[in-house]
């Protein structure tokens, strides 16, 4: 991508959890397939002080742990010489009152690339941060023109989220700002709609008429040892259910785009989200995985959520009546990240098709999955049915190169793309939705580590039952 401007990156939270597990990862990829602008340096910003080549350690360590690098890659290795020398560091924080090194660092970088430089800030820092660097860059002269990745949660209320919001779009224009959802830059989801718009089979089949439930289940084996204070003051519900599965289930539910345009993507989904009914609380199940209290960092008497299981409503002529299931917890059974319509059984002779009958299904895990399951006669004598499955994998279509989803969206901060990002307009119909499981939440339900959570979110699958789990096939 070499028309691409000389490009200065500041990832603010450079020493954290997420820049080591995430975003690095994602900058060594982009490098490695040739995405990155010729020119570029990326400005590790943090509370301590660091030499430049200390932080190249870190980078380095985090590369051997989370990338390639110490696979005995031979390529990875040569990469790592390039990418190591555009490496600096700014320490002493960052903050309105003090910028640290940074101001001294980016001058240095600017003297470097020549020219003019786009900026491009990456905020991995907690949430509470957000504020005070946004008002650092507005004081110190670094928000005019730059692009700005904001990591979730963006607010933990709608009211936070609000404060947040006009603050950031005081500082900055709608057009700068990047708030990341890493669900949506996964390749499965991106081919949501592409699986449904380009293919007249699928378009015809996604409405009220022949879908009986959509499924969105995000189970995971993880614990949450590595974040526990984090999680203990967040819970699956702000952590997965107002963010990602939300989205989701606007990637499913958006009318047909005027194109794909990236503009126009995003208005279809968020259209879909003005959409969505209050969460009824007698519909949301809450859990918490036995044991998580004696985790160090966890209040003994804690009623976080590590579970959550919620039914959606999407009142438009499409959806309407049409149950959204949307699932996620840790310590569970096993880990999957699935979009499923289940379709309504045909007229017809066949009244009991054998498991859950016809299923799309898409795996969001990886570089994704499409599996159809049909009902088709059993081989043998007798007219018996059967339930069969034929799978797509998305990394097999030819001359495809997939994009692990920071490095995609990544990519798509650096041409200016935001389709797969959210607006505040979007979150603000997101938190509306979410508000009433604040308000009112539901009595925590305890589940065993390595189950399908508490039985109590059995009933809001039915009738068609969990496709995970579920035990029908």
């Amino acid at each position: 991508m070499t028309d691409l401007p000389a490009t200065a990156f500041v990832l603010f939270g450079a020493t954290g959890d997420l820049s080591r597990r995430m975003v690095l990862p994602a900058f060594f990829d982009l490098a490695g397939q040739g995405l990155l602008p010729a020119d570029w340096r990326l400005i590790g910003s943090g509370r301590g002080e660091r030499s430049d080549e200390e932080f190249t350690d870190l980078a380095r360590a985090a590369l051997e742990e989370f990338g390639p690098l110490g696979d005995g890659d031979g390529d990875a290795e040569r990469l790592w010489a390039d990418f190591a020398g555009r490496l600096r560091f700014a320490g002493g924080g960052f903050s309105a009152e003090d910028p640290g090194t940074l101001r001294d660092v980016l001058e240095g970088v600017r003297g470097d690339l020549g020219g003019d430089v786009q900026l491009v800030h990456y905020l991995a820092v907690p949430p509470e941060a957000f504020d005070d660097i946004t008002r650092g860059l507005q004081r110190h002269g670094l928000a005019e023109g730059a692009r700005v990745v904001y990591e979730k949660p963006y607010g933990t209320s709608p009211e936070t989220f609000r404060e947040l919001d006009d603050l950031v779009l005081s500082v900055l224009d709608e057009e700068q700002v990047f708030r990341i959802d890493h669900f949506l830059g996964k390749e499965g989801t991106q081919d949501l709609h592409v699986l449904r718009f380009a293919n007249g089979m699928f378009e015809h089949l996604w409405s009220r008429e022949h879908v009986a439930q959509v499924q969105i289940d995000v189970p995971e084996e993880l614990d949450v040892a590595q974040r526990a204070a984090f999680y203990d003051a967040t819970g699956a519900g702000l952590d997965m259910l107002v963010t990602h599965l939300f989205q989701l289930a606007a990637e499913v539910a958006m009318e047909p785009p005027a194109s794909f345009a990236p503009d126009d993507l995003r208005r279809a989904r968020e259209a879909v989200l003005s959409c969505f009914r209050p969460l009824d609380t007698g519909e949301v199940v809450l859990g918490q995985f036995d044991g998580y209290t004696g985790i160090d960092g966890v209040a003994d008497d804690s009623r976080t959520d590590t579970y959550v299981a919620a039914r959606l409503w999407v009142d438009t002529d499409r959806w309407r009546d049409v149950p959204f299931v949307l699932r996620t917890g840790k310590r569970m059974a096993a880990s999957e990240q699935r979009v499923s319509l289940l379709m309504r059984v045909p007229e017809g002779p066949v009244t009991d098709p054998p498991g859950h009958g016809n299923v799309l299904s898409l795996s969001l895990s990886g570089s994704g999955a499409v599996d159809l399951a049909l009902v088709a006669k059993q081989p043998g004598p007798d007219l018996a049915l059967a339930r069969a499955t034929a799978t797509l994998e998305l990394a097999d279509v030819p001359g495809g190169t997939p994009l692990p989803p920071y490095a995609s969206l990544l990519h798509d901060v650096l041409v200016g793309d935001r389709s797969l990002f959210t607006s505040g307009d979007g979150l603000a119909q997101a938190w509306r939705a979410f508000a009433p499981l604040q308000e009112d939440p539901p009595a925590v339900h305890g589940y065993a580590p390595g189950s399908w959570g508490p039985a109590e979110a059995e009933a809001l699958a039915e009738p068609c039952g969990w496709l995970l789990g579920d035990g029908r096939g």
